[in-house]
Order: C-alpha cells, then structure tokens, then sequence
C-alpha cells in the first residue's frame, strides 16, 4: 500500500530539485542567454571540458524538426550525436547531497581508488540527469508551444561513468504517437563514456510535444 505524501513533503522535495539544478548550472557552466524559442525543451547546452571552446558546437544541433510532422517523418532515424561534457567531482558531490546517495565509490576518492573501479563513479541516475544538457546539441523541435518529460520506457547502466571522464550521447527517433493536442514522442538515448566501448545508460526516453 502506497503512502500518501503530505503537501509539505512534495514542497522540499521541489525545494531540493530547484536547489540542485542551481548548484549544477554553476559546476557544470552552461551558455549565457536564453534557451532558444520553440527548441524540444530537453534542456541547455552543457561544459565542453576543459580547455575547449563552449558554445559553438551546442548552438549548431544536428537536426532541426519542423513539428510533429517532421517528428514522423524521421521515425527510426539517427538523430546525431551531442558533443562531450566533463562530469566533475563537484558536481558528483552535489547529486548524493541531493539524493542521500552517499555511498563510497562516488564520493570518497581515496577508498574509491583503491576499490573495483580504480577511482570515484558517477551515480548512474546522475547520468541519466545529463539529457537535458546533452539532447539540445542534438536536436530541436520548431512549431510548437511547449515540450514535457513523460516518462521512462527502458533504463539500464550498462558501465560506470569515471570522475573526470567527458560523456556523449546519440539519440535516436523510435516512435511519434498522436495524443490530444501535440504527440508522444519516444526517444532511444545512448550515454557514453569517450573512448569507451561500453555505453554507460542506455534508455527509452518519453516526452509529449504540444502544438
């Protein structure tokens, strides 16, 4: 049997959301300005590593879709391929503060040196936390007057994510379903460590679009 939360549990939590998504945005810097107009709502370009330029990479997306028509027609296609973003120490930290989720080998470097993964991981839902700064250098949605998170078909975290390591994510079009008012589009994403063979999440990812 399910609890039924009080209205004061729902507002931390949302306080706490509200408060993370602040802290990242300053470990993790994003461009300057405003998101653009009528883009898929997914998210805002992320930090390219250091000693690269940002912004010019996640300014130019892969695809631009001309509305939920052009969503269907792209049914089964390959969308692109983001550009990398650094996954700190920092911004690990912040994420179990977060959570609760403090276990070792994602926050005690020393002990997660000398434990199976040679070093500190990210938390795979960390992971899984970077589409909205990945999927925007990957495509935009014109023609339409807003874009919502739906849910999670799939999820698996096939290998960790490294402290220091960049990550990319490929997405791919898998359905486009008609609903009142816009349509349910589904997405195949793959996270992946640079250089690595293995992806870190992949996943079945839901969004509603609304004309």
């Amino acid at each position: 049997m399910s609890r039924r939360r009080s209205p004061g549990w729902w507002a931390m939590q949302t306080k706490a959301r509200a408060w993370l998504i602040r802290k990242l945005h300053r470990v993790i810097p994003l461009n300057s300005g405003s998101p653009p107009r009528n883009c898929s709502g997914a998210g805002w370009p992320g930090h390219l590593g250091p000693g690269r330029e940002r912004g010019l990479e996640r300014l130019t997306v892969t695809t631009t879709v001309q509305g939920i028509d052009g969503l269907k027609e792209l049914v089964g296609t390959e969308l692109g391929t983001s550009a990398p973003l650094l996954v700190t120490q920092e911004a690990v930290n912040l994420f179990a503060e977060a959570t609760g989720d403090h276990q070792w080998i994602h926050v005690d470097v020393e002990k997660a040196r000398a434990g199976p993964f040679g070093g500190p991981i990210a938390h795979g839902y960390l992971t899984l936390s970077l589409l909205p700064a990945l999927l925007p250098g990957i495509f935009s949605v014109e023609g339409i007057s807003m874009g919502v998170n739906y849910g999670l078909n799939k999820l698996r975290f096939p290998s960790p994510v490294p402290v220091g390591s960049e990550v990319v994510c490929t997405a791919t079009l898998v359905g486009v379903d008609d609903i009142r008012g816009g349509a349910q589009v589904t997405l195949g994403v793959v996270v992946t460590v640079v250089g690595a063979s293995k992806p870190s999440c992949a996943a079945e990812v839901v969004f509603r679009y609304y004309a």
